[in-house]
C-alpha cells in the first residue's frame, strides 16, 4: 500500500505547499489537501485538493477520518497530529518537528500548559513566529528524511 501525504490546508504556507509539490512528484506519491475554501494545485496525477465545509475541526476530522497507518499528515495543529499518531499515521508540522507515539503527548502537554497561561493572562499573544528560512529548510529536510525511511 502506497504512502499518502494528507496536508491540513487551510494554514499551511504556500512555500510548504511548494515544497510538497515537488516531493509529491519526485516521489510520484500521492498528495490530498484539505481545506474549507479552494486550493490552488498544479496539474499532477499525484496532488488533488478536497473541500470540505466549514465549520470548526471540519477538514481536521475528514483528515482523521480518510488517513491510514503510515500515512503522513502535514498539520501544526497538534490535537490534530495527536489523532492521526493514534491511527499509526506520522504527522509533520510545517517547521520540521515529526510528531509520533513517543514525542505526542509531550507536545499536547506544553500546547495545553502555554493555552491555560494564554487565557489567564499570563502571557499574551497567539501562535507562532512567522515561518523563516531556516523553518523552511527543516521542513524540507525532515521531508526529505521521513520519505527516504517510508516510501
Amino acid at each position: 500500500m502506497t504512502l499518502q501525504i494528507w496536508v491540513d490546508a487551510d494554514a499551511c504556507p504556500n512555500i510548504i505547499k511548494d515544497i510538497l509539490f515537488r516531493a509529491t512528484e519526485r516521489k510520484q506519491l500521492p498528495l490530498v489537501l484539505v481545506a474549507n475554501r479552494i486550493i490552488a494545485t498544479p496539474p499532477s496525477p499525484f496532488i488533488k485538493a478536497v473541500q470540505v465545509a466549514n465549520g470548526f475541526d471540519v477538514a481536521d476530522n475528514y483528515i482523521v477520518q480518510q488517513c491510514k497507518a503510515n500515512d503522513l499528515v502535514i498539520t501544526a495543529d497538534i490535537p490534530l497530529a495527536a489523532e492521526v499518531v493514534a491511527k499509526n499515521a506520522y504527522a509533520l508540522n510545517p517547521r520540521g518537528e515529526l510528531y509520533t507515539k513517543e514525542n505526542i503527548k509531550e507536545h499536547l502537554a506544553m500546547r495545553d500548559f502555554m493555552t491555560g497561561l494564554r487565557d489567564t493572562g499570563q502571557v499574551s499573544g497567539g501562535g507562532p513566529s512567522a515561518l523563516g528560512q531556516r523553518d523552511k529548510q527543516a521542513f524540507a529536510n525532515a521531508l526529505d528524511r521521513f520519505l527516504a525511511a517510508h516510501s
